[in-house]
């Protein structure tokens, strides 16, 4: 072994190695076996958590906005490792959606709105409208908390 440093966030152990008997170098990468995360559906249904459907869901939600591949793939990388250090193996779908909220919020608003009108599945577009007006709100009283003065106590 010539070699070894961690990979892809932690996850991974890289290896670079030289054959004994040809000195050929090679890159080997070991992962931590996770053990199987069991998606807890709305219909009381369990399924695999597919990482893939988590990128897809916050790829069309940042579809035709300022958001990358990248940070797409960072959200799903973050949401990833906090299920998978969680103490069970069952995660309700409605914890991975408010993750995903969460993590979008801050990073593009309209984003963040297209995917909770999927995810709380808005049944009019009175819903829809308090939605965003709580969420309009919410922002105006951070933006008066952020700019409010401190006065000096006498």
């Amino acid at each position: 072994m010539v070699d070894t440093r961690t990979s892809r966030g932690g996850r991974a152990v890289r290896r670079r190695r030289e054959c004994s008997d040809c000195s050929a170098r090679f890159t080997t990468y070991e992962y931590v076996e996770a053990r199987p995360i069991q998606v807890l559906k709305r219909s009381g249904a369990a399924e695999d958590f597919d990482r893939g459907k988590l990128v897809r869901a916050v790829s069309l939600a940042c579809a035709k906005r300022p958001v990358s591949q990248t940070e797409v793939e960072r959200i799903a990388d973050e949401i990833e490792d906090e299920l998978s250090q969680q103490a069970g193996v069952e995660v309700p779908s409605q914890e991975i959606g408010e993750a995903v909220m969460e993590r979008l919020k801050p990073l593009d608003r309209v984003a963040y709105v297209r995917f909770a009108s999927v995810y709380r599945n808005f049944q009019d577009a009175d819903e829809f409208q308090e939605f965003v007006d709580e969420m309009n709100e919410r922002g105006r009283r951070e933006l008066e908390k952020k700019h409010q003065a401190e006065l000096p106590l006498p």
